[in-house]
């Protein structure tokens, strides 16, 4: 039982709804019928890649969570570091196989996307900007993917949006850098809060929402879609206020929270470029559920897979 529950830790939950809904965001806007396999195959095979992420980031983090998280599955020993590593290819195999099945060409995509995320465990996570950057791209490809579902090769007109997904997630990975802060700099990880502080972080981080939104902006605009992205937007916004209003140095709640309101926001905006792509009928509903399951799984996992009782405040400028 045990191991189940580490298993079902390492999924976060809270953050596993989303992914799909941009694969689904992707088929959708690629082709105005799409058949019901190629939209699960647009949901599941980005949801296994975002699965196969989490347990190669927990493996390949393990040492700094020993000293940041030792609660977590691997440091614990409720997981063993071998272990993630099954874990891991058992989902990239699952999902590279069903690529396969669907459109040979995503295979290409898949492996594209399984090196960038190993790359960024091992490399670009402790490097600056550049890794938020590489992180945001993982989500742009799973957009990428989605249109593949649906279309031999991504249409040309759609490749903006893969830029606006890869634009806010890199920002939505950099404030959760924040909440990180503390043994990030313990651990030797150079990310930009750690190397130029909280305050250039958040700035960076302000740029990256402010020019998602204006690509957002210029997309065409249905009812539904400015709707949504309306909540999106005002999401996002108070979630870098948090940052901002908050005391220096940075606690660790605030910081949290910041990341707690772009979980819920993101998934908000995947649902609004799939209400382009559906209609509200069909993306409404998705968004409901999401929204709902990651809150309750935010309520009541998340302060305790995060962080480890000992640690305080986190510092920066």
């Amino acid at each position: 039982m045990d191991r189940l529950k580490a298993h079902f830790e390492t999924w976060r939950p809270y953050t596993t709804t989303y992914v799909g809904l941009v694969g689904l965001a992707g088929a959708t806007l690629a082709s105005p019928d799409p058949s019901g396999w190629r939209l699960l195959g647009a949901w599941a095979v980005p949801t296994l890649g975002w699965l196969a992420g989490l347990y190669g980031g927990d493996y390949f983090d393990r040492e700094l969570d020993a000293i940041a998280k030792p609660h977590r599955p691997i440091p614990s020993g409720r997981m063993t570091a071998r272990g993630a590593l099954v874990a891991m290819a058992l989902c990239v195999s699952i999902g590279a196989a069903a690529a396969l099945a669907l459109n040979w060409r995503t295979v290409f995509l898949v492996v594209a996307a399984l090196v960038a995320g190993v790359s960024y465990s091992t490399f670009f996570k402790a490097r600056g900007l550049s890794g938020n950057l590489v992180r945001g791209g993982l989500t742009a490809f799973a957009f990428l993917f989605g249109t593949m579902m649906t279309a031999t090769y991504p249409p040309v007109g759609l490749l903006g949006i893969a830029g606006l997904f890869w634009l806010h997630d890199a920002g939505t990975n950099l404030v959760g850098a924040l909440r990180d802060l503390d043994g990030d700099a313990e651990g030797g990880y150079q990310t930009l809060p750690v190397r130029r502080g909280v305050s250039v972080a958040l700035a960076c981080a302000t740029g990256l929402y402010a020019l998602w939104l204006l690509i957002a902006l210029t997309l065409p605009l249905s009812p539904g879609y400015v709707v949504l992205l309306g909540i999106a937007a005002v999401l996002g916004a108070s979630a870098l206020v948090v940052v901002l209003r908050a005391p220096r140095p940075l606690p660790r709640k605030p910081a949290l929270r910041a990341h707690e309101i772009l979980v819920l926001e993101r998934i908000v905006l995947a649902c609004a470029l799939l209400c382009s792509g559906a209609g509200p009928g069909f993306a409404v509903p998705l968004a409901v559920v999401a929204v709902s399951v990651t809150w309750l799984a935010q309520h009541y996992m998340r302060h305790r897979y995060e962080f480890a009782p000992t640690l305080g405040m986190v510092a920066g400028p």
